[in-house]
């Protein structure tokens, strides 16, 4: 008996020879095939939509491939996949790209855990890098998570699928009230409903350094409903990522996009933590490996007493004012003469009852044995909370870390919040004056679980001449 004919392999536009199917989703089929042409292996998107979708629908997803091509083809970075050709045949679309072969970040996390901090630093700058050369080049990607970043063996990173990428200055290619992306990675402005932006792939990254470092998603969760909820209205808590890399995800995770560190200050931080490789004191050194699968989770002991040094607090509080921040005390030794002396609050401080919240006025100015409740800001007040902040986060075990070290951050926090825009008032560096509120030693909250005590620190404005304040000085959130 002979054997009958072997099935001829397909080739597409008569040089690109399908060898085997890599993997398949919503929007059809990849391939690896063989350029005959140049020789060499490449990788091909064959748009292949289900049946039953309607005329209209079908064009917005043609287009929408379409558009991959022609955004990926205009960009020029080493961690974006490259497009090297667009095929359309008997009525098919192909996309044929660079090949990479690496597995996606996603996969990796799922087979191996969470990352040490040096490879998520790396996997940052890269993807920073691409996303910087889309968004110059008026390009918002949209879709940015886990899944969409390819990170091969010797820790090169590609940024894949540019397939529901928009242009900024094109019309929106989405039906009506649709929202394009992964719920788990879509910051909180775009399930308002406004368009997505530079600001939004950056919060999307945060959200994915998040899963690398602390090996899950920090928002997902069992519902679409819960997930979003989880997005507006919960802070993600870093327990592995510390030092910048925990500060360039806090500052990227920041709700309002105005806020929100930018790529090139999120940059700029990674790399000045690369140049200073040593630890901060009281850390735990990272843990190298060959493979980072042997990386277990520190102790929560060694967590404990995360003091920082000035410089790293400085590099820290870049991120909560974003681009809006216009400081020029931070490398100085000069405060600003807007700024007073720091006050203690709770059980043995200067204030012993301090119970004003962010955005709130206050009864009462500053001063020794003085005890400050919130008061109506629409009608005269003496005082306003302008920002709040914690230096530890969510880890759950801090000891008090000492006065002196917490006033020095305090301060920093508060100067960088009282120059930034959302303290309006264009006089303000004569008219007004400001102070940081921090818990005394006997407020402490160690323990993050506990429902006694405080770590917060507060930055309190006033009128110098101590006349009161009329109208709100800072921006409401």
């Amino acid at each position: 008996m002979t054997a009958g004919p072997q099935a001829q392999p397909r080739v597409i536009a008569g040089r690109y020879t399908l060898l085997a199917e890599l993997g398949r989703g919503g929007m059809g089929v990849v391939w690896r095939a063989q350029d005959t042409v140049i020789g060499r292996h490449v990788a091909i998107k064959e748009l292949h939509l289900p049946d039953g979708i309607a005329p209209a629908e079908r064009r917005v997803l043609e287009e929408r491939v379409l558009r991959e091509a022609r955004t990926a083809g205009r960009l020029n970075d080493p961690a974006i996949v490259t497009v090297f050709d667009v095929v359309a045949e008997n009525g098919m679309t192909y996309i044929v790209m660079e090949l990479v072969e690496a597995q996606t970040l996603s996969t990796l996390i799922n087979q191996h855990g969470p990352m040490p901090q040096d490879r998520v630093v790396s996997i940052a700058l890269q993807t920073l890098s691409a996303l910087e050369a889309a968004h110059q080049a008026g390009i918002v990607h949209r879709d940015v998570k886990p899944g969409n970043l390819m990170v091969g063996p010797t820790g090169r990173v590609k940024l894949t699928d540019f397939g529901i990428a928009q242009a900024m200055d094109d019309p929106r290619l989405t039906t009506s009230g649709s929202l394009i992306g992964s719920p788990a990675y879509m910051s909180p402005e775009r399930i308002h409903g406004h368009e997505a932006s530079p600001a939004s792939d950056l919060w999307a990254l945060g959200a994915t350094l998040c899963y690398a470092v602390e090996g899950v998603s920090p928002y997902e969760r069992s519902s679409t409903a819960s997930t979003l909820h989880a997005i507006m209205n919960e802070a993600p808590r870093l327990t592995r990522a510390h030092g910048a890399l925990g500060a360039v995800i806090t500052g990227l995770l920041m709700p309002d996009p105005n806020a929100r560190l930018s790529g090139p200050q999120a940059r700029a931080m990674l790399e000045r933590a690369l140049a200073q490789p040593t630890p901060p004191q009281g850390l735990p050194p990272q843990q190298h490996t060959a493979n980072y699968t042997q990386i277990t989770r520190p102790p929560a002991k060694s967590w404990v007493r995360p003091v920082v040094t000035v410089a790293a607090v400085v590099a820290a509080l870049a991120v909560f004012t974003g681009g809006v921040f216009a400081g020029r005390w931070l490398f100085t030794d000069t405060p600003p003469e807007a700024m007073q002396p720091t006050y203690t609050f709770g059980t043995g401080g200067r204030l012993p009852d301090f119970e004003v919240s962010d955005g709130d006025c206050g009864n009462n100015f500053l001063g020794d044995s003085v005890s400050i409740s919130s008061t109506q800001c629409k009608e005269a007040h003496n005082v306003e909370v302008y920002a709040v902040g914690d230096p530890f986060g969510s880890q759950e075990k801090v000891d008090y870390p000492g006065e002196e070290w917490l006033t020095d951050y305090a301060e920093k926090f508060c100067t960088l919040h009282f120059q930034s825009s959302e303290v309006g008032p264009e006089d303000k560096e004569t008219r007004l004056q400001y102070a940081a509120v921090v818990p005394a030693s006997g407020e402490w909250r160690s323990d993050y679980s506990s429902s006694d005590g405080s770590r917060r620190v507060a930055c309190v404005v006033w009128n110098k001449d101590r006349s009161l304040l009329t109208d709100k000085v800072h921006s409401d959130k």
